[in-house]
């Protein structure tokens, strides 16, 4: 589990490797991710647009934006929360994710909220020892 708190908006980022969905003969693999959001401030707010980096072990880098998550801006009151899953997949066994919400307060106001820099490891990478 990896979790970041910005500006009181936590969120919660929980990676699963999905084997049935993999072939890493073909050099595919695939991983679900479960994002909690959570609204720990006194205002009301709406999450407007995502920004992910995806990053392989080779060092290869996709970006992914775009409105909303999920086809959704869920709107988070004080004390509320939004949870939700995605996927990725990746041509190597291992990576990187990480990203940024941009939010909007009552006010209009924009503001970013850091998501966890969090890894994706499947079991058909190799393991070193140091």
């Amino acid at each position: 589990m990896y979790s970041e708190t910005t500006k009181s908006i936590r969120i919660t980022v929980v990676p699963v490797f999905l084997d049935e969905h993999s072939s890493p003969d073909d050099a595919k693999y695939v991983w679900a991710y479960e994002v909690k959001i959570e609204n720990l401030g006194e205002e009301t707010v709406q999450l407007i647009n995502r920004h992910w980096s995806i990053t392989n072990s080779l060092g290869q880098t996709q970006t992914v934006q775009g409105p909303g998550v999920v086809g959704e801006q869920p709107v988070l009151k004080p004390g509320g929360h939004f949870r939700y899953t995605s996927g990725t997949p990746l041509n190597t066994p291992s990576g990187l994710m990480s990203g940024v919400y941009q939010m909007e307060n009552t006010n209009g106001e924009l503001f970013d909220v850091t998501i966890p820099i969090f890894s994706l490891d499947s079991p058909h990478q190799p393991m070193q020892v140091n």
